[in-house]
């Protein structure tokens, strides 16, 4: 799914209001889209969201880590899972980590798409039981993914992520 720089890394992104030079993947909760880990985007602009929304609640200047994810080394020596759409398989894993059933625990990397403000009324719904599987995955059709890195293992992140620079904005 993500933007590859040279063969074997990618340009990734993280949002925030703190320079990150050795990111640590137990600060996350469990609730979160695909666990408790260091979440990153291959996408900058998705990046410069979450840094303005946590900078405004801070009330401080937003930042932007950036990093270089080998996602070679990643797939070939880690355990990773990749989520292309929204589908069942995506729904169904965000729902159970929402519900802290710890689906992400047998993976050191997930990667797939954001349960952000544009979907997270459908999941909510499909997760109360309000609506069936077809009618959520019908209403998530219309929505292109954001993409999302969860690096849940340190092992995996002190290996395959290097930090580049940050960027305040």
């Amino acid at each position: 799914m993500g933007k590859k720089k040279g063969e074997n890394s990618m340009t990734v992104y993280h949002g925030g209001t703190d320079e990150i030079q050795l990111p640590s993947v137990s600060v996350g909760r469990d609730g979160l889209d695909f666990g408790p880990g260091f979440y990153v985007t291959d996408i900058r602009e998705q990046a410069e969201e979450w840094a303005r929304r946590i900078a405004d609640r801070r009330g401080l200047p937003p930042i932007i880590n950036v990093y270089e994810l080998d996602i070679t080394k990643a797939k070939e020596e880690f355990r990773y899972l990749a989520f292309e759409h929204y589908d069942k398989a995506w729904l169904d894993f965000i729902a159970e980590s929402r519900k802290e059933m710890r689906p992400w625990q047998d993976y050191d990397l997930i990667e797939g798409g954001v349960a952000n403000d544009r979907v997270v009324d459908t999941v909510e719904a499909y997760i109360a039981g309000l609506i069936s599987v077809e009618l959520a995955l019908s209403q998530l059709s219309y929505h292109k993914p954001n993409n999302q890195f969860c690096l849940l293992s340190q092992e995996l992140t002190n290996r395959c992520l290097k930090f580049q620079r940050f960027i305040k904005f």
